[in-house]
Parts: C-alpha cells; sequence; structure tokens
C-alpha cells in the first residue's frame, strides 16, 4: 500500500474535519434594503453583533479626508435616545464590550455581548444608525481627539510616515492613496457639515450589512432585524459607487525617508495587485499562497536566501492585502543585519527574487502552507470577531456570502502553476514602490 506523506494525511484529516465544522449561515435581505448574515454557534451563551457600512474613507469627498473616521468617533455621542457616552456605557453594564474601525472601504461597529441582551444591542445600533444629535463642542472636542491620534499613530512613527509617502506614490489616481485617518492638515478643517453630509449620504440601511454571531436562530434574528432595523427607510439618493481607477503604471518609483528617530532601517516595496472580485478570487488565493511562500516567517524563501544562506537580513516578509474593493497590493519587507547596507539588502532581495521566479514553487512547502492555512481557518472559528468580519468585510466590498465559503477551497485549489503566474503579472519594476527608511544622517 502506498504511504502517503505526513502533510498529506494531516491536510486530508484537516479538510474533512473543515467540512464536517462548516458553518451555519442564513442570509437574507429586509424590505428597505440591509442585508443580513446569520452565523450560528450555540457552544456559548454570547453573541455578537456587526454593522457594515459601506463607506470608508476612500470613499470621502475630496479636501474631507478623514471625515468617515472622525464619524465613527462621532457615533458614540448623543442619540435621539441616548446622552453621549451612553452607547458605551450601556454595554459594559450588561457585560459585554463594543467598539468600532474604519477602513478604505468600510466603517464597522460591533458589540459582544450575552446572548439575550441582543435586542437591547439592536434597538441602539439602530438608533444611532439615522439620530445622532452633535452639537459644536462635539465637533470640537472629537476633532482634537483624532487629531491627537494621528500625532500619536503617525506623526510620532518614521515608518508610518513613510508608509503614507509609499501609499500615496503608488496609487496615482486611487483614494488608497491617501490616509485612512486623513491628512493633518485636512483633519484640521472638518466641521459639522463634512460629519452630517457624510452620515446622511452613507448611514443608511440600504448601505449597511448587519452581521450577527453566536447564539442565536436565525427567525429570531429576522423578527429582531425587521423590527429595529427593517422600520428605518432607505436613502433612494445613495450614491452609485463609483471611483478613480489607476491608469496604467509604466515607472518604478523610489523614495527615501530619513529621520533621526529612526532605530533600524529597512526596506519597504509594494507591487500593485488585483484583489478578490466576486466569482473571480483565483488570483488573490495564488497571491495569498505567494506571500506565505516568500514572507511567511523563518521557513519561507526571502529568509531563507537573505536570513541565514547570507545572513545579510535580520527579518524578512511578505504581505498580501486582496481584501479591497478595488485594486490592492503586495508588499515586502527586509531588515538588514548589522553593517549591511539598504543598498545591499536590497540588490540580496532583488536576487533572490530573480531566483525564485527560475527555481519555481517546492512542492513540498506548498502543501505544508496550505495545511496551517486549512488549520488557521478551522481555528478561527472559535474567535468571534474573525467570524463576523470574514463575512462583514466581504460583503462590504462586494463579494457575497457564497464567495467566502468557497475561498477555503480556492486556496487548496492553487497550483504550483497557478503561484508563478501571478507571480509574473505582479513583481513588475513598473508595478513597483521602493521605499528606505533610514537616519537623517545616514548615507546610503
Amino acid at each position: 500500500m502506498t504511504r502517503l506523506p505526513l502533510v498529506a494525511v494531516l491536510l486530508a484529516i484537516l479538510t474533512a474535519g473543515f467540512a464536517r465544522a462548516n458553518e451555519a449561515v442564513t442570509y437574507f435581505t429586509l424590505d428597505n434594503g440591509m442585508e443580513v448574515v446569520v452565523v450560528e454557534d450555540h457552544r456559548a451563551p454570547v453573541v455578537q453583533q456587526m454593522v457594515w457600512y459601506r463607506a470608508g474613507s476612500a470613499d470621502e469627498p475630496k479636501g474631507s479626508s478623514g471625515v468617515a473616521h472622525f464619524l465613527e468617533h462621532l457615533l458614540f455621542k448623543a442619540t435621539d435616545k441616548l446622552e453621549s457616552g451612553e452607547f458605551s456605557a450601556t454595554v459594559a453594564a450588561n457585560g459585554g464590550r463594543d467598539n468600532a474601525f474604519t477602513s478604505y472601504d468600510y466603517t464597522a461597529y460591533h458589540q459582544r455581548i450575552a446572548a439575550d441582551r441582543l435586542e437591547l444591542m439592536m434597538s441602539m445600533e439602530a438608533d444611532r444608525m439615522r439620530n445622532i444629535r452633535l452639537t459644536p463642542e462635539d465637533i470640537r472636542t472629537e476633532r482634537d481627539v483624532i487629531i491627537e491620534e494621528r500625532n500619536q499613530r503617525t506623526e510620532n512613527s518614521p515608518g508610518a510616515l513613510m508608509g503614507e509617502q509609499m501609499n500615496a506614490m503608488q496609487f496615482l489616481n486611487h483614494r488608497y492613496g491617501t490616509p485612512i485617518i486623513g491628512w493633518m492638515h485636512e483633519m484640521e478643517e472638518l466641521d459639522m457639515a463634512d460629519a452630517l453630509g457624510f452620515y446622511e449620504t452613507y448611514y443608511a440601511p440600504n448601505n449597511a450589512i448587519l452581521v450577527v454571531s453566536g447564539d442565536v436562530e436565525p427567525d429570531a434574528v429576522r423578527a429582531l432585524a425587521e423590527t429595529y432595523y427593517g422600520v428605518i427607510p432607505a436613502n433612494p439618493d445613495l450614491p452609485e459607487r463609483v471611483r478613480t481607477q489607476e491608469p496604467p503604471q509604466t515607472a518604478a518609483r523610489r523614495l527615501t525617508f530619513k529621520d533621526d528617530r529612526v532605530a533600524q532601517p529597512y526596506i519597504s516595496r509594494s507591487y500593485l495587485a488585483p484583489e478578490r472580485d466576486p466569482g473571480a478570487q483565483e488570483k488573490a488565493a495564488a497571491l495569498t499562497i505567494l506571500a506565505e511562500i516568500l514572507g511567511g516567517g523563518t521557513t519561507s524563501y526571502l529568509a531563507e536566501k537573505m536570513q541565514f544562506d547570507t545572513q545579510l537580513a535580520t527579518y524578512t516578509g511578505a504581505f498580501y492585502r486582496g481584501s479591497t474593493l478595488d485594486d490592492a497590493t503586495f508588499d515586502m519587507a527586509v531588515v538588514p543585519a548589522a553593517g549591511v547596507s539598504l543598498q545591499d539588502a536590497e540588490d540580496a532581495m532583488d536576487a533572490a527574487l530573480e531566483s525564485f521566479m527560475k527555481e519555481g514553487i517546492d512542492a513540498e512547502q506548498l502543501e505544508r502552507i496550505k495545511l496551517q492555512i486549512r488549520a488557521d481557518q478551522i481555528y478561527a472559528r472559535d474567535d468571534a470577531d474573525r467570524v463576523g468580519s470574514r463575512y462583514g468585510s466581504a460583503l462590504a466590498i462586494g463579494l457575497s456570502v457564497r464567495d467566502v465559503q468557497e475561498w477555503p477551497d480556492l486556496l487548496q485549489a492553487v497550483t504550483a502553476e497557478d503561484i508563478m503566474a501571478v507571480a509574473a503579472e505582479v513583481l513588475q519594476p513598473e508595478l513597483s514602490v521602493t521605499g528606505w527608511l533610514m537616519k537623517e544622517e545616514a548615507t546610503q
């Protein structure tokens, strides 16, 4: 009898387990256009509610960068029914936790709480969908808060500042080149009209996705959703989600960012890359695995070539951020070893990429990565945040529940030929931006 390699046996076991543990998902749409996803998990008497709006920083009017994130903060102020701060205080008083976040393509609000408190959460979330009540003082104080947030997270971080410059250089014509938190000079001018204009345009049920995961029954969730969200009128003037697109990129771009605060110089490179598309996620799946092969830890290709064979780097990494509405990026980072110049490290990175394109994929490594991905997907089902986010973020960028459910199998179906084809398509100099981060007085 033929003996299967251990990795193949483990993969078969995990694949079978994944199929048996397939999530119980119910999807429906309310009469006002709000989409609802219910993911049942009765192992613990808790529930998570998430409301995702198809409105992120890339949907902001020009000149008002940061308003999507600004509005996210303001939604914790007063409404018709709640005083400022009462929303979160009520969640905490009922033993739960809540938060919100803004991305390029969406803004999401979520609460994790005992299952019998879901109705209370829905009533409050539906209230602030259309009934916020802002004061001039709210605008002043919360504008100061987001400005301080930018100071702490961006202005005080040379790496974050270089990242902003690289994004602006990567996206020649798309709003992904504008930071989510906003440019400081525009954030300082945000006012009541900016916040309410964005709110009244995008915060409507026909631009929202409700994801409820945990110890719930779909029929009960439907009844509650119809009671609290279903009575909110749709916005008949919701604009079509049309954005400026990237022109053909025909030249490699470079930048050097110098700052006295830099403790560790490094190289960062990004390539324009295709995103996950509805019904056509194959390239994104191949890029996901390519990132693991090239830079997914100490057993990756770049680590082997640069950290162990030549000891020119102390860190190497590759990342693919494909869950976007429009073109994404494929990124790499290299931290040179002591005494190694940025130029030598970049030359070594380019040499490693060139050798990878010649050598191709190691079959055993590919199967090991697929096994790790499958295991991570199974373990993720114990994390309510990841369960809800998987569906909410996908639907917010135009994917379907079916796309989400097919994604694990698409990853497992990726072949070495698929990976090499997408590598040849994406890892092109003319699609790239390369950044050097160094101290002010450093030489190249």
